[in-house]
């Protein structure tokens, strides 16, 4: 029977890569020589640190700008509070989403039953399986997905024959 996967994941090759270019961009900006501001990348996290509040939000600009540069869907990035020091330094954490949620999965079911597709779905670990008698069922179902505004950025994979 035909069937496709529905996943959210993130190409972690392309947040490596926007995350070395914001860091270039850093060690050329006037506005940031001589300060101790750094972007560190440590598996789905973005950790960013400068010396102030005002710098802080101006390096979160670059990266978040990088990483929409580079085609990665913002709703797979969760930027958290600003951890703001007595001292004044100020670091935070951009976390990259990567497979989808149990809660996000039930939403994406849920959407496909009320829609009253002749397809049977099912949730796999971070993703959600879809199958259907003919290819024709399971298209339909990928257009109405896509025209769905989800919480996160969804991906169709594996669609087998």
């Amino acid at each position: 029977m035909p069937s496709f996967d529905i996943v959210s994941q993130v190409n972690s090759m392309e947040i490596e890569n926007a995350v070395n270019i914001a860091n270039k961009e850093l060690a050329n900006r006037f506005d940031f020589r001589g300060t101790n501001a750094s972007i560190v990348l440590e598996k789905n996290e973005i950790k960013l640190s400068a010396d102030n509040p005002f710098k802080l939000k101006a390096l979160t600009e670059i990266v978040i700008g990088k990483i929409a540069k580079r085609n990665i869907s913002l709703k797979n990035v969760e930027q958290c509070e600003p951890d703001v020091s007595p001292l004044g330094h100020a670091r935070q954490v951009i976390k990259i989403k990567q497979g989808l949620e149990t809660e996000i999965a039930k939403q994406v079911t849920g959407f496909i039953r009320e829609s009253k597709f002749k397809v049977t779905t099912q949730i796999q670990d971070q993703q959600v399986r879809v199958t259907g008698k003919s290819r024709d069922d399971l298209q339909s179902v990928i257009a109405a997905v896509r025209a769905k505004d989800f919480p996160v950025a969804l991906q169709f994979t594996n669609f087998r024959d």
